[in-house]
């Protein structure tokens, strides 16, 4: 550290605060520095905080003081409250990829666990909630368990992808990010109340399930963030009610629901062959 001279009167060129500065950072636990993919998984949890926030605001309250006009859920805060959370799944991307590319900070995956909880766990669970409140043929105790059933299912799911290892390339059970999507794309079908909350108990199940998923790695993970973009501008024309926007969301919130439930009946049909191709050489070697 710079030792500054009582009687001069001239400040050296070192500043001695920085060097106090960079010694302190030098000194500071590895546990405690945040890296660059720390920041885009902090970016995630802003991301779902804020879901919660318009839901609450621009869709319970109104409902609540009268002040909805229709009755149902308030389209512009609704398509914000969904576009935060899929800009929490970008964010949620690309902290792994750049966390792979750079590094990750010793608390990087409990980070992640905690905002993906937030994002893909709590302001989900909370949409299914404030549609049990403000749709009209809803009933409010069974989204209540409902969305309860969807908090607990991420919190299993993500409890479970700390502690198990699987092989690389898949996930077991359906993503969050990906099960959070599907959950709201269900609501903003606004299917009857029964079909609705059957579909979101499914996609619950899906994701504490044993069915394996494919990581967003390659072209995958490209075609994942253009389908992310896509809605977006989907939600967007429909939170301005452009001509032919309720068509186009209802069409994209389809596709994400049909490929939720494609995805474990290929998994399934895998698996099946797989174990005839098994048995098969069983049989094989037991008559060779």
């Amino acid at each position: 550290m710079t030792v500054i001279d009582p009687d001069s009167k001239t400040v050296p060129k070192g500043n001695w605060v920085d060097e106090a500065v960079e010694e302190a950072v030098e000194d500071m636990p590895l546990s405690t520095r945040l890296s660059i993919a720390d920041g885009l998984t902090l970016a995630n949890a802003t991301c779902g905080f804020l879901a919660v926030y318009f839901t609450t605001t621009g869709v319970l309250m109104p409902h609540l003081m009268g002040t909805d006009g229709d009755g149902g859920i308030a389209r512009h805060s609704a398509a914000t409250a969904v576009m935060l959370m899929l800009l929490a799944s970008v964010f949620d991307l690309f902290d792994g990829l750049v966390a792979r590319k750079l590094r990750s900070s010793a608390m990087g995956a409990e980070l992640d666990n905690l905002s993906d909880l937030i994002s893909f766990g709590l302001a989900p669970a909370y949409f299914v909630l404030v549609y049990g409140i403000v749709a009209v043929d809803a009933h409010e105790r069974f989204s209540t368990v409902a969305a309860v059933v969807v908090l607990l299912a991420v919190v299993l799911r993500l409890a479970r992808f700390s502690c198990v290892t699987v092989r690389d390339g898949v996930f077991q059970g359906m993503p969050s990010p990906f099960g959070a999507l599907t959950v709201v794309s269900i609501v903003l079908l606004e299917l009857p109340f029964v079909p609705t909350l059957t579909a979101i108990v499914g996609v619950a199940w899906l994701m504490v399930s044993r069915v394996e998923y494919p990581k967003p790695r390659g072209r995958l993970a490209v075609a994942t963030l253009v389908w992310i973009f896509v809605s977006m501008g989907c939600l967007t024309a429909w939170a301005f009610d452009a001509p032919g926007a309720d068509a186009l969301l209802q069409t994209g919130c389809a596709l994400q629901v049909v490929t939720a439930a494609t995805i474990p009946l290929f998994a399934t049909a895998r698996r099946v062959n797989t174990i005839r191709d098994n048995r098969r050489e069983a049989r094989a070697a037991a008559q060779g």
